[in-house]
């Protein structure tokens, strides 16, 4: 069993290369610039962990990964565009750079390669995986307009954010595992428990992210901590603040949401702690985490084959940054 580096860094080798036609530059030369600005590749490399999970690593989870990281950045362009974001890992966005247009065109070509990708499997399972793949990218676009709703709306029960990262966030990453899994050969109930162990994975991942951006070092976690509070976003930390928050604090917090004053980053901050905010972040994670590892630990292969999945889980989570 290879770890998530060993093959992060073999999918990196394999993915690095020309996915688009010479011509037209115009449209062709923004997609491979966007795949340039490279990343954690986590997806594509859980395919290729839920396939190794059952079997050895076959061609054809490799065309599946690479139609996973491919979807993936579709979606990034897309996102951008929507929140108006001028950089993605410090450089600038395809529309900021070549113009929105432009961006939307690389983008949906971009998904269109992806399928190129997924038509050359060859597995008996190929329809099962073009349909696991399809309703997966119809709850990530489920998922985004959510987010974007949330931004219109005063109040977000926890439910209704859980949900919503479920669906923008986690199910990609369950459904890669799955992806893997059923090139592999899994059966049924293994199927389940692997998709199970990513998607509540995926959410212990975003609650750790809403914590790190208010509480986390800002040395470590690579921007200014804050982020969220500047901006109203509503992330786990805010919602249970605004069910909790009583008095004084929830006057002060109300007062916040509407108002930008220099010091507002700490004193939404002093508000989170007075309310055991931050407390109940770290236990909400562990929560989603040890369901994860519970799923893990049902499927039914040798334990160490299961340890490069145990070795993801505490790279994701457990970092401080």
């Amino acid at each position: 069993m290879q770890s998530f580096e060993q093959l992060s860094s073999q999918f990196s080798t394999y993915f690095n290369q020309a996915h688009f036609p010479a011509q037209p530059e115009s449209l062709y030369r923004p997609a491979e610039y966007f795949l340039e600005l490279g990343g954690k590749r986590v997806r594509p490399v859980c395919c290729l962990m839920g396939n190794e999970l059952f079997d050895e690593i076959l061609p054809d989870t490799w065309q599946v990964a690479t139609a996973i990281e491919l979807f993936h950045n579709f979606t990034l362009i897309h996102d951008d565009i929507m929140d108006k974001a001028p950089l993605r890992r410090g450089l600038e966005t395809v529309h900021t750079k070549y113009g929105e247009p432009t961006a939307l065109l690389a983008g949906d070509v971009m998904l269109v390669v992806a399928y190129d990708y997924l038509n050359k499997v060859k597995s008996g399972h190929f329809h099962r995986i073009i349909s696991l793949f399809n309703a997966t990218a119809k709850e990530v676009c489920e998922g985004q307009q959510l987010d974007m709703d949330f931004e219109k709306q005063a109040t977000v029960s926890l439910d209704a954010y859980l949900k919503m990262i479920e669906l923008k966030t986690s199910v990609l990453l369950a459904a890669s595992l799955k992806l893997g899994a059923v090139l592999g050969g899994a059966g049924e109930g293994n199927l389940h428990h692997i998709y199970e162990f990513g998607k509540n994975l995926g959410i212990a991942f975003q609650v750790q992210d809403d914590y790190l951006d208010c509480f986390g070092d800002p040395a470590k976690f690579g921007k200014q901590t804050g982020g969220d509070i500047l901006s109203n976003k509503k992330t786990f930390l805010l919602i249970r603040a605004l069910e909790t928050a009583t008095g004084k604090d929830q006057q002060e917090l109300t007062e916040l949401l509407h108002s930008n004053p220099p010091d507002k980053v700490q004193r939404v901050l002093h508000i989170y702690k007075n309310c055991g905010v931050d407390q109940w972040a770290m236990e909400l994670k562990n929560k989603f985490l040890n369901q994860s590892l519970q799923h893990l630990d049902a499927i039914a292969v040798l334990s160490k084959r299961k340890e490069p999945l145990k070795q993801l889980a505490d790279f994701l989570i457990q970092r401080d940054y």
